[in-house]
């Protein structure tokens, strides 16, 4: 009896499966390759260690292989069973080897990575290995420069990770996530989440500062600073161009960056608190941006070389200044929701300006608590944003004035003028918006 003709759909569903059965499994093994080549690659560069690219080759696909055997038989240990051969593989090895020609911890560490790299290509996640075995080479590449940051750090730098470590890992999934106190208010896992916030981005900036050091120019020190803490930068130049009249333009440079990059940080909280709001917000803070890019580079340009003074920080994970945070923000929180209640949007625009005159993240992010509890429409939460950032601007102009003097404040403040004047029109443009 004679076969008919496959039609043109069976046709399409035949090939459909033959790729499915044959190449798809293919291309895991072709990627198990790729990050075996590259974890290889940095390893053969290295004369101490006795595994290469051939090594590191075979073993992320006899992870993959591994995979697929225990998923096809449906056994499970066959791939624990391949991790024990190897290990007994790298340990026969170990002893061979003369003392001379100790192959090292950090390359089996590898090579051990490298076989679960391959079994987790198998079950599909591609991107978390790659992700994983690009962070490996690099690693084992910048072993020099590791070794160089660790040993410049000082005692506060690894206390402040430390206690960083503990506020976000420890103290944080402890917390309830659930609302007390008058209008349900005071979320003590949302509170805590912010401090974790602000602390890693204070750490991000103090790390970096103290990675790069003032000996790198005014922008790295003004970016750096802005990031760590913009009005310690502030106080901390405002008080060199007193004493030291030939710093007073290098001191405003470095005061204008870093509260420009107060903008980018503002920007960033919005992002990761309320990402529905980002779009406007990014309207008022960058057109703020874009007007104080023009002193920015004015001065830059008038600036002649000279040495920076140091920017001395304290702490940025200190658990004194979290807790103070904390009790800000959850102050904050609750004053606004109560006058909220009782004078309705004016009030939370009252406690904007009050505590915006010292600290503009704190009345940020309860602003931002109380839009993503529908509490405060987009336009009253950037409004409440705008007001905390001008109020925050008119403090640290006053230490200018007040501190650094009437020269500093001459080259300092149009900046601050110009930025405070783009704020307001990317408000204006925001709020004309439906």
């Amino acid at each position: 009896m004679r076969s008919l003709p496959l039609r043109e759909g069976d046709q399409l569903n035949s090939m459909e499966q033959w790729v499915n059965q044959e190449l798809e499994p293919l291309a895991r093994f072709l990627t198990s390759m790729g990050i075996g080549l590259l974890i290889g690659l940095e390893r053969e560069r290295s004369p101490a260690a006795k595994a290469g690219l051939r090594t590191f080759t075979l073993v992320s696909l006899a992870g993959t292989l591994g995979a697929m055997l225990a998923e096809l038989t449906g056994a499970p240990w066959i791939l624990g069973a391949g991790l024990i051969v190897l290990g007994g593989m790298m340990v026969a090895a170990y002893f061979r080897l003369p003392l001379e020609n100790d192959p090292g911890t950090t390359t089996v560490a590898a090579i051990v990575l490298c076989y679960g790299l391959g079994a987790l290509v198998w079950y599909r996640y591609t991107h978390l290995a790659v992700t994983l075995a690009v962070t490996t080479a690099v690693l084992l590449y910048f072993k020099a420069e590791l070794r160089g940051v660790t040993q410049h750090l000082t005692r506060q730098d690894l206390v402040s990770f430390l206690q960083f470590a503990v506020f976000s890992l420890v103290i944080l999934p402890i917390l309830p996530n659930q609302g007390y106190g008058p209008y349900a208010a005071l979320n003590p896992y949302q509170i805590w989440w912010m401090v974790v916030l602000i602390s890693g981005l204070s750490l991000a900036g103090y790390a970096a500062l103290r990675l790069a050091g003032e000996r790198h120019g005014a922008a790295l020190t003004g970016l750096f600073g802005g990031i760590a803490s913009s009005t310690a930068t502030t106080l901390t130049f405002a008080r060199h161009a007193r004493h030291h009249q030939e710093l007073t333009r290098l001191s405003a440079l470095v005061i204008l960056i870093a509260n420009w990059v107060v903008l980018v940080r503002l920007s960033l909280l919005v992002a990761a608190v309320a990402p529905v709001l980002f779009p406007k917000a990014l309207q008022l803070f960058g057109l703020a941006a874009l007007a104080g890019i023009p002193l920015l580079v004015w001065h830059w340009r008038h600036l002649r070389h000279q040495n920076l003074p140091e920017l001395v920080l304290s702490n940025p994970a200190e658990i004194r200044a979290a807790l103070s945070f904390g009790l800000l923000y959850a102050g904050v929180l609750f004053a606004a929701a109560w006058l909220l209640d009782w004078a309705g949007s004016h009030g939370v625009y009252a406690v904007a300006v009050a505590s915006g005159l010292t600290d503009v993240d704190a009345i940020t992010l309860s602003s931002l608590r109380l839009f993503k509890l529908a509490t405060l429409n987009d336009k009253e939460t950037l409004t409440a944003i705008l007001l905390a950032f001008l109020a925050n601007t008119l403090f640290k102009s006053g230490l200018i004035l007040t501190i650094g003097g009437r020269h500093l404040a001459l080259l300092a403040l149009p900046g601050f003028a110009a930025v405070a004047v783009g704020a307001v029109v990317g408000w204006w443009l925001c709020s004309s918006q439906p």
